[in-house]
């Protein structure tokens, strides 16, 4: 299998049943995470809720065009690469496709290594755009649009919770400071759960501190800062 797609994930809005099966099975031996939709109507709902990388969008679809679609799709200012998929070879199709907001326009039938190749190319194209997103795990973080998303799904956070997350997610494995800088030192860490202590320690030094989290505040909205410390023990930091 080829994964030069991998951890990707295509929006496919495509009406016929045997290309959308096909292209499906396609992209997703190629690494990505596809969702498959047979029409326009609830694709709207979905993208305000789900993080893609491209979506690949027929023209013909029932009841809602394609490009009704992708115009309400750039309406609500989504910069979502667009790659049309559309029979209509008319010059004219085509260049309203490319006004409307796609960002390529393929025609059927096609070639299915063009294809892939075009998807990686708007792909590449989106990861130079701006800012990266920001992935750990199965968290993403676009900084682009300001939000945050869990295998998928929309997280609501507040502003704060917000800049704290991506301060994290920016500095895995380093110690932030005061003024929002990262101490470029890694660290080991571990729970007792039954005590509910949290044991961390950094790799260049042998101090190792403990935090009670019965005694924290796990609801505050402050930021809480340790001293950075070398001596050899453990401390108790509360």
């Amino acid at each position: 299998m080829d994964y030069r797609l991998s951890g990707q994930r295509i929006f496919l809005v495509e009406d016929d049943l045997m290309l959308g099966e096909s292209l499906s099975e396609i992209l997703q031996a190629q690494g990505a995470e596809v969702n498959w939709h047979k029409n326009a109507e609830r694709v709207m709902s979905c993208l305000q809720t789900s993080s893609y990388d491209l979506m690949i969008l027929d023209i013909g679809l029932p009841k809602i065009s394609g490009f009704e679609l992708l115009a309400q799709l750039r309406e609500m200012q989504q910069d979502l690469p667009v790659l049309i998929l559309s029979a209509r070879d008319m010059i004219q199709d085509r260049v309203y496709g490319l006004d409307l907001g796609a960002d390529d326009y393929v025609l059927k039938p096609f070639d299915l290594s063009e294809l892939l190749a075009r998807v990686r190319v708007l792909i590449r194209r989106r990861c130079g755009r701006a800012q990266s997103k920001i992935k750990v795990g199965e968290v993403c973080l676009d900084p682009n649009a300001h939000q945050v998303f869990y295998l998928g799904q929309l997280v609501n956070l507040s502003r704060q919770e917000y800049r704290l997350l991506k301060l994290l997610m920016e500095n895995i494995g380093g110690v932030i400071t005061r003024d929002g800088m990262e101490d470029l030192t890694r660290y080991s860490s571990c729970m007792d759960q039954e005590k509910g202590i949290y044991y961390y320690r950094n790799y260049n030094n042998n101090r190792i501190n403990a935090i009670d989290m019965h005694k924290e505040d796990l609801d505050a909205t402050e930021i809480k800062v340790f001293p950075y410390l070398e001596t050899q023990d453990i401390n108790y930091q509360n």
